[in-house]
Formats: C-alpha cells, structure tokens, sequence
C-alpha cells in the first residue's frame, strides 16, 4: 500500500478515535503504553485524490496541528520530533523566521497559541507528538517564539524573542546551531503584504537558510549584525521591490546580494501566485528549489491563511520535499499557476520502456478546508498532477528501465 495512503488512512483512523470516546486513548509505542490525543477530526485528512492530499480544516492553528501529525506520527520513537515551536498566531513575521526551523537538523514544526493560551487542538497535537527534546536546544521540547503562550506543566521549554522581528529572526539564528552554519540567508522585507513573503518558509526549511528581516530603506542594526556573524554570506533577497537601492547597497555590503523577483511583468491580480511560482523556479547553484521538471512533491496554500506557509514548513524539509504555491482565490487556479503545473506534469510515451509505472510523479498537499482550496479546484489540480500519456514524438520525463 503507497506510503501516503497508509498515513491518510492512519490520521483518518485518529479523527474518528476522537468521536464518542474520550480525549485519550491507548496505542502501544515502541512497545510501551501510552497515552496518545487523537487528533480533532475537522484537523483530519478531509480527502485524498489520486495525486492531492489535503490536511487541516477552518483555522490556522489546526492546520498546523494536521501538518505536525503527518510528519510526526509519532507511534515509534523514530517518528517523534524533537521539539515544537509554539508561536503566537498573530506574530506573522515570528512565525516566518521560525520556519527555518523545520529544516534540517532540527525538524521542528510549528504549532499556534495566543496570550489567552493553547486552542485544544495545540495541546491535543503536543501531547501526541511527545517530543523527544532537543540537544541543540539543551534538551527543550518546546521552544516558544515570542509568544507568552505556555505549554502544559511537565515539558522542558526554551523561549526566543526580540523586541522587533528583526530582532527575534536575529535570535533565532544565533540559537539554532544548524542555521548558524549555513551561508545562505533568506532575506524578506518586513513590510512586504504576507502573501508574498510566503513562499520564503518552505524555501527555508528546504534549505537550512535562515530567515532575516530588511526594511524598506535601511538594513535593522539586529539583521546587520547578523549577517556579519555569518562572514559574508550569499544574501537571497525575496520580492526586492519593497527593498530601495540604500537598503540593498546595505545589504552588498554585507554579502553577495540575490534578487529572488518575478520575470517580467505579473498579470493583473496574480502578482502572489505569480512570486510563489518564480520562487518554485530559482535556482542559483545547490540553493533554490529549481523546480521545472515533473517529479515533485507541492504545497498549496491560500494568501488570506499566511500562518499556513510556516505551518506547513515541514512538507517543503521532508516527504517529498514541495515547494509552496499559493492561490490568491479559493475557487480558481490562476492562469500563470495552471501553465506552470502544465509544463511539470509527469508524461509516458507508448515507446517501449516507457510505461506509467517506470514515470515520475506529482504529489500536492493541500492546506486548509473548502474556505481556502475548494473541492472543485483539489480536483483540477489532480488533474493536472495526474502522468498523462503524450506524443511518441515528443521528449518523455522518464527515461527506460535499464
């Protein structure tokens, strides 16, 4: 049975547990027992097509609570994380900067609270994961970002924070030793609307870059010092047109500056989708996602829900590793996004050795209920991630079974 259908099938089984029964049930866990929360039911697999799989329901926070049980089913002690990141659901740009957190060697995901605690779903999610702690943290299951959301008594926490986000990405950074190695940064303008700094949360957890904040006319003293710890590091700006000249000559000052931007000009109304896709696309050496081929895992995400860029995070570090593409409707796949599933959609040819069970495949995870991707729109994208047979005469995206 495909590993994916085993987990939808698996998180369905957990939705259902939670009907009728009690908040706690017993599942045997690396051969103990153990008290394991289901997760709430609208947090659930709600459908899975052939090549789509949606996770989460109304809110943000459940959201994040689907994605964290997906990754970490957590019934084996190779299956838990960790630790969690918790993180305010109204502090937006934390929730970006801690996103770099879900890549490698952390792995963490995120779950939402708020100053008046943890929605069930969060406590329910936490207490399924049992996270392992985490050396690089000194041992912490918890490490909050700037929230004053607590965890329930009993699990060894670390907090995180800044005055502004720029101070508190500067934080994260120097508290994660796997960020603090890498030379490459993400650097979004803090100013930017949400929507398109989205895409830059599974670009850092794919890569290990941190995340660091700009404004629009100076580099913050915080993000500054930041990047000289980092000794010249290859500086990747995201949508640089909120940035002007003073702020990125900053910025070259700093490292070697790269401007992650849309080619050309976008259509009227899909400037959003339009950046996710060139970001999807970019590739400069080893960092970037440089998807333009069929083969890949994709997460889709809704403009109006930016918490689900960083909670879905973890989708873009491991699995099959998709990038994040994002709808600016809920009921219409824009045009420049259905050319660009169309040019990385899996094909056979009718050439011997090229059948559909030697291609290569799409996967989309989809994040939220109908009010962010419709039904109808889940089912167009299974259409357009499905392999589909082409012209012999045409170049096929496999190659023969040797």
């Amino acid at each position: 049975m495909p590993a994916v259908l085993v987990l939808v099938l698996g998180l369905v089984a957990l939705a259902f547990s939670a009907c009728g029964k009690s908040a706690h049930q017993t599942e045997t866990v690396v051969g103990q027992a153990k008290d394991v929360a289901p997760l709430a039911a609208q947090g659930a697999v709600s459908l899975a097509t052939r090549n789509t799989t949606r996770l989460g329901g109304a809110s943000e926070a459940t959201d994040a609570a689907a994605v964290a049980r997906t990754v970490y089913p957590a019934l084996t002690a190779a299956s838990r994380p960790q630790a969690v990141v918790l993180v305010d659901e109204r502090d937006w740009l934390g929730a970006l900067a801690a996103s770099a957190l879900a890549g490698s060697p952390l792995g963490a995901p995120l779950l939402l609270g708020d100053a008046s605690g943890l929605p069930a779903v969060t406590v329910q999610t936490l207490s399924a994961l049992h996270p392992t702690g985490a050396p690089a943290l000194g041992g912490a299951q918890v490490l909050r970002v700037g929230t004053a959301a607590l965890p329930p008594a009993g699990y060894r926490t670390r907090s995180v924070a800044g005055a502004d986000p720029a101070a508190t990405a500067a934080a994260i950074l120097a508290l994660a030793p796997g960020l603090r190695a890498s030379r490459q940064v993400i650097v979004v303008p803090a100013g930017a609307a949400p929507a398109l700094q989205m895409p830059a949360a599974g670009l850092a957890a794919e890569s290990g870059a941190p995340i660091l904040f700009v404004g629009r006319s100076r580099v913050p003293g915080a993000t500054a010092t930041a990047l000289r710890s980092m000794n010249r590091p290859a500086i990747y700006v995201v949508d640089p047109a909120d940035v002007d000249g003073v702020a990125l000559s900053e910025l070259r000052a700093l490292g070697t500056v790269s401007e992650l931007t849309v080619p050309g000009a976008a259509a009227a109304g899909e400037r959003v989708s339009e950046n996710s896709i060139a970001l999807a696309r970019f590739t400069d050496g080893t960092f970037g996602w440089g998807v333009k081929e069929p083969g890949h895992g994709l997460v889709f995400a809704n403009a109006a829900r930016p918490l689900d860029a960083a909670a879905a995070a973890p989708l873009s570090a491991t699995g099959d590793y998709g990038p994040l593409l994002v709808f600016e409707e809920a009921a219409r796949i824009p045009p420049a996004m259905s050319t660009y599933l169309g040019d990385i959609q899996p094909a056979y040819t009718s050439a011997p050795g090229f059948r559909p069970v030697r291609g290569v495949y799409n996967h989309g995870w989809l994040i939220g209920d109908e009010t962010a991707i419709s039904a109808v729109v889940q089912a167009e994208l299974d259409s357009l991630l499905q392999i589909s047979p082409r012209k012999s005469t045409e170049e096929p995206s496999v190659t023969p079974a040797e």
